[in-house]
């Protein structure tokens, strides 16, 4: 629950947060007369800000608070021509940005508004969001607090989830992928691009089954399935990437070829292809949205490696979806990777090498830019030694 006052009455509410955030202790009342530098001081302080105004006002002062957020300080300027002075690694780079997500998401994160049971928002000019809403949090039985930001979140994957996103065309039509809130949406084709252009291993002429581990929205299992891969059992311990894969797949009308299964990693049995993309970073995340791009000590990656050798059947491949870009900045090496498809038994019978093309790659104000720049994604192609 989160508490304040408010005209000297103490009021409370379900206190909600996707990222886990703990429910806010000082808690400010205002509207449409708070400017954004005082917002952006209460922020900074600590203090929340419960918002009971205009719901417009609200969202030009959440823009506000980020255009403060992200003006380099003077002192931080000082601090910059400092360390231009160092030789900084790209790890530092990396923790340094990291540390800088954190503390913007924080200061942003301060700004909160109330929700009914029923979803809607009890301010003017509030946006219908019951569906968006309801998508995220389901059926709620009393009114809750969350902060705006998550809420423009749960609306922008709304959005998502409604429109789709393309991943490949069959014939004049676009087969598109529709990513629930907090599942990964691939909106970076270049890894299922790979994926399409992969010729396939010896086993699949034998033996028309596949594995997709990890499957959140299901992209992979539906290239494989639109491949004519006969039989596709795809995995996932997320719950939401389960629901996620589910409706994919019975949208495209591909359920009698692929079983989505609640398990970690592999399923029983073997196959004659198990393709695995998982996240690409070995770090923490620092909420639950972030796991589908960090992967703590490379938890995933070293499970698919060691498990592949016992799944694939004779003359079978395994598919390792991976971007280098954890080496550029430093959090793993070519040399750990290769030692540990060694240790697990497995050599490389190639590897098939693209670009990414996203906007990030061509921002030249992002810290991790260097890094982007150099990145390559690649379809790694292992069998048993």
């Amino acid at each position: 629950m989160i508490h304040w006052n408010d005209g000297g009455q103490t009021h409370s509410a379900k206190w909600h947060s996707e990222n886990g955030i703990d429910p806010h202790k000082k808690i400010q009342i205002a509207d449409d007369t708070l400017t954004a530098d005082v917002a952006y001081r209460l922020a900074c302080e600590g203090k929340a800000i419960l918002y009971q105004g205009d719901f417009q006002n609200a969202r030009q002062l959440l823009q506000a608070l980020m255009r403060r957020v992200d003006k380099p300080s003077k002192k931080s300027k000082r601090v910059d021509r400092v360390e231009k002075e160092k030789v900084r690694s790209p790890l530092d780079t990396f923790n340094a940005h990291r540390l800088a997500q954190s503390q913007r998401a924080r200061i942003l994160g301060m700004l909160l508004i109330q929700c009914n049971a029923d979803h809607s928002i009890p301010l003017r000019r509030a946006p219908d969001v019951k569906q968006a809403c309801h998508e995220v949090y389901g059926g709620q039985t009393d009114p809750y607090v969350i902060s705006l930001r998550e809420l423009l979140g749960v609306i922008s994957a709304h959005e998502w989830r409604k429109n789709g996103v393309p991943i490949l065309a069959r014939g004049d039509e676009a087969i598109c992928i529709h990513p629930h809130y907090g599942v990964f949406s691939p909106v970076r084709g270049e890894y299922i691009q790979l994926i399409c252009n992969a010729s396939w291993p010896k086993a699949i002429q034998a033996h028309s089954i596949a594995f997709d581990i990890g499957v959140g929205s299901g992209a992979l299992s539906v290239v494989l399935a639109m491949r004519d891969i006969q039989k596709i059992v795809a995995t996932d311990v997320d719950e939401r990437a389960i629901a996620c894969a589910q409706d994919n797949i019975k949208r495209l009308e591909l359920s009698s070829q692929v079983d989505i299964q609640k398990t970690d990693l592999f399923p029983s049995g073997k196959a004659a292809l198990i393709v695995c993309n998982p996240p690409w970073l070995p770090a923490r995340p620092s909420s639950s949205l972030e796991h589908a791009i960090y992967d703590p000590g490379s938890r995933m990656l070293k499970g698919f490696l060691a498990g592949l050798k016992d799944h694939l059947l004779p003359d079978g491949e395994g598919w390792l979806i991976l971007s280098d870009l954890a080496e550029h900045l430093g959090l793993r090496t070519r040399a750990e990777l290769l030692d540990w498809i060694a240790l697990a038994g497995l050599r490389v019978l190639g590897r098939e090498d693209t670009r990414p093309e996203h906007k990030k790659v061509f921002d030249k104000s992002d810290a991790l830019h260097a890094a982007r720049l150099a990145e390559v994604t690649s379809l790694w192609r292992l069998a048993v030694q």
